[in-house]
């Protein structure tokens, strides 16, 4: 049996900060205007919450279940899942107590997303996203002070990824099939809700994320399959049904001709199935065609 079922979660994302590539090329959006442009609705916004500036160094001496390790701007953000709360540092050889807080306003959250002016974290029990901004203290420290909040994001929304090329932030809401589509008013911190995409297929399946990768994103893979929707007009391009023993998926990227999967269960929950992977080819996955690269980490 494997222990610390979390390793391959964190250590994917840590794959990421290396760099992958790009199998596509998108049109840079214009800028989201909402005296012009479609929207939904706007976020709810909130005044500084002094509580989150009172306690800003972690207090957790270990982390529990980190769900995501990501580099934006200068610094790094870990999410630590059960210990609900995200920490931030400007380096990874400090340790863990040393980190500060960004949030602990949250229940259970996954990952944290940026374009360089507001950041969007999913409090995933709460069926929300928050939305924070950095700011500078009196010594010049950093912190975070959330100033909108979108409630009734479908059902623990789970997976948040900023695209650049259409200047969205994308939310999955892992239990309903749907992905949400913010955008942000140029020269503001006001956060719009665009659009909602539904895919009826996926309805009630745990899909734990999704990966932009050139002009589609890739869903994994509570239905068993890989889902790959064209981002030009978020059709489901195809599917690649995968084995028992990989339906747990958690990841997909990408690193030069290689896709990179890690899985957290099999179909029947079970976490001996914990593992990482490698395929040039997701086809060939459901033959069990494929590299099991866990035992090359730490833990495997």
């Amino acid at each position: 049996m494997k222990k610390y079922i979390f390793i391959p979660t964190l250590l994917l994302t840590i794959i990421l900060l290396a760099g992958c590539s790009d199998s596509g090329t998108k049109n840079n959006s214009k800028p989201f205007n909402p005296a012009n442009d479609e929207y939904i609705s706007v976020a709810d916004r909130i005044e500084f919450d002094e509580y989150e500036h009172e306690y800003p160094v972690n207090v957790h001496p270990t982390l529990n279940v980190p769900t995501q390790i990501t580099r934006i701007d200068d610094l790094y953000f870990i999410v630590d899942c059960y210990n609900n709360q995200i920490i931030f540092n400007e380096n990874l050889t400090d340790p863990i107590s040393e980190w500060s807080v960004m949030t602990t306003q949250i229940t259970m959250a996954h990952t944290v997303a940026s374009d360089g002016y507001v950041y969007l974290v999913d409090d995933t029990e709460n069926h929300r996203v928050l939305i924070m901004e950095k700011r500078t203290d009196e010594n010049g420290e950093y912190y975070f002070s959330r100033t909108g909040i979108f409630n009734d994001i479908g059902t623990r929304p789970h997976c948040i990824n900023y695209d650049e090329a259409t200047d969205t932030f994308y939310v999955l809401s892992s239990m309903t099939g749907q992905i949400f589509l913010f955008r942000r008013a140029e020269g503001t911190g006001d956060v719009y809700l665009t659009s909602v995409k539904s895919f009826p297929e996926l309805d009630g399946y745990y899909i734990r994320s999704f990966t932009i990768i050139g002009d589609e994103l890739f869903l994994v893979s509570g239905d068993a399959s890989i889902t790959v929707v064209d981002m030009s007009d978020f059709t489901v391009k195809c599917k690649y049904p995968v084995p028992n023993e990989l339906v747990g998926m958690i990841q997909i990227i990408k690193i030069q001709d290689y896709f990179y999967i890690t899985v957290s269960t099999d179909g029947y929950g079970s976490q001996d199935a914990a593992t990482i992977i490698r395929t040039k080819d997701l086809s060939k996955l459901i033959n069990g065609e494929y590299e099991d690269v866990y035992h090359y980490f730490i833990g495997g």
